[in-house]
């Protein structure tokens, strides 16, 4: 594939004020570094040509010598290859892989999902024992889902402001197998997927096992940049898209209904076949997240395909997902679907049907807890991390944190050795960038939360030498 090409103009408004840190030395110096943290950070994709240096001098104002200089101190840095007759690229540093020793306790900061809500999973269940004595005199394979659950679930999209029918929906064991069953209809190896930066790591990892390529966009301070968007499809031709607009994970942003319809727009010109996944959109904490992104569309529907999960607003042991598509594009899939499983457990996916139905009751106390253990988290990082400045999402489960240094792997590791399941940000990107980010559910129950912060904290002064801050006392 061809490297993409970097639009001056973007980088420049990227690079923003660069020349700050170059006031206690040389300007290059300061236009390296600020480049650097751009590919660092998964702003500026790996692979990508950067402008001329007659170019970009000419777009910042300043000398081409300073713009050599700063190419060139990036090479010999390992962050630009350089190939005769050709841009310069954009890298990362090979660097040898951290070890992780095996760790001596279990408290995982890898999960972003809460424990069930006891009461109503256990009821859901004993009701659905009763409700599926008709599908026991059958072989039990049901490829598209179990009608009450489909109705259920079609009755919803509805509500929401997108028309739908029952078959428009197939049921899938969870939100992963929804995105492997549609990579494996619609991909071929080699194939290019757009991608958010930062994104689901299930999503990519799906990806790059199905032999397809990741292709990021970059996430803005505040959301989606469409501009960026629409360039990459244009230059990239991706054969599908997968994004993530509610709740996005691991940000927590959700995108306005204005950027929908943008997007609509963008994917109906280009004809890109989109993946919207909202599993994590019962999460929102402040505002509810607006109509789904197929609602925003004049046209070309059939393009979005809209993945479902009970996992994150319920419980993740039902295992339960779906599909909500046109009928030709469900008929697609359903016919690929046996080389893969033949359907979804029925037992659960009646429980699900039961939950949906008292989903009123159930989601607004998950959300408080939601909203408790967020504003707990918060207060701890302030405490015991105050350098390290949180993303502005206002939903989801995690928060997206800038480190002050690029250390993410090693602080990772760190953690690891004490005890403490952290992954590093790279795992939420491409190509090994993110190296100045982590994310950090606040799912685990309060006392949980302060221990491993207490101990991310110990593991974050480890890496960098800083002195460890007195203890303080948290009241949970």
């Amino acid at each position: 594939m061809p490297a993409r090409a970097l639009d001056v103009d973007r980088l420049v408004r990227e690079l923003g004020n660069w020349r700050t840190s170059s006031r206690s030395g040389p300007a290059y110096q300061g236009l390296a570094d600020a480049i650097r943290l751009l590919i660092i950070d998964g702003v500026l994709p790996v692979g990508a040509r950067l402008p001329s240096e007659r170019t970009l001098a000419e777009a910042l104002r300043v000398s081409r010598t300073t713009v050599t200089a700063a190419y060139n101190q990036l090479r010999e840095d390992g962050y630009l290859h350089a190939r005769r007759g050709a841009r310069s690229t954009t890298a990362l540093p090979v660097a040898p892989a951290a070890r992780i020793e095996p760790a001596p306790a279990a408290l995982s900061l890898a999960a972003a999902a809460l424990s069930a809500p006891v009461a109503a999973v256990t009821e859901a269940l004993a009701e659905a024992t009763a409700d599926m004595g008709a599908y026991l005199h059958g072989p039990g394979h049901e490829l598209v889902g179990v009608s009450p659950l489909r109705e259920a679930i079609a009755e919803r999209y509805c509500e929401r402001g997108l028309v739908t029918d029952p078959d428009q929906i197939m049921v899938t064991t969870g939100a992963l197998h929804a995105i492997g069953l549609i990579l494996t209809t619609y991909l071929q190896p080699g194939d290019r997927v757009l991608v958010e930066q930062p994104t689901y790591h299930g999503a990519l990892s799906s990806i790059s096992a199905i032999g397809a390529q990741a292709v990021p966009v970059a996430l803005a301070e505040d959301g989606w940049d469409l501009d960026a968007v629409q360039a990459a499809i244009h230059q990239v031709s991706p054969s599908l898209a997968y994004l993530i607009p509610d709740n996005q994970n691991p940000t927590g942003m959700t995108m306005g209904f204005e950027d929908r319809q943008r997007l609509g727009r963008i994917v109906a010109e280009t004809r890109t076949r989109t993946v919207i996944d909202e599993t994590i959109l019962d999460m929102w904490l402040d505002d509810p997240t607006p109509a789904p992104m197929a609602a925003a569309m004049t046209s070309r529907r059939d393009l979005v395909l809209t993945i479902g999960s009970m996992s994150k607003s319920f419980w993740g042991g039902l295992r339960v997902g779906w599909i909500r598509a046109e009928r030709a594009t469900i008929a697609t899939i359903a016919a690929l679907r046996p080389q893969v499983d033949l359907g979804t457990a029925v037992l659960e996916q009646y429980a699900a049907a039961r939950l949906l139905a008292r989903r009123d009751e159930v989601l607004p106390e998950r959300r408080e807890i939601l909203r408790k253990r967020r504003a707990f988290l918060l207060e701890l990082l302030a405490t015991h991390l105050p350098d390290w400045e949180p993303g502005p999402g206002a939903g989801g489960i995690s928060l997206w944190v800038r480190l002050p240094a690029p250390m993410s792997t090693a602080l990772s590791a760190a953690a690891s050795r004490m005890g403490l399941d952290l992954p590093p940000g790279p795992r939420f990107g491409v190509d090994g960038s993110l190296e100045r980010f982590v994310r950090i559910p606040y799912a685990l129950p309060e006392d949980q939360l302060a221990e491993a912060i207490e101990l991310l904290a110990r593991a974050w002064h480890a890496v960098t030498g800083s002195a460890t801050p007195e203890p303080t006392t948290v009241v949970v």
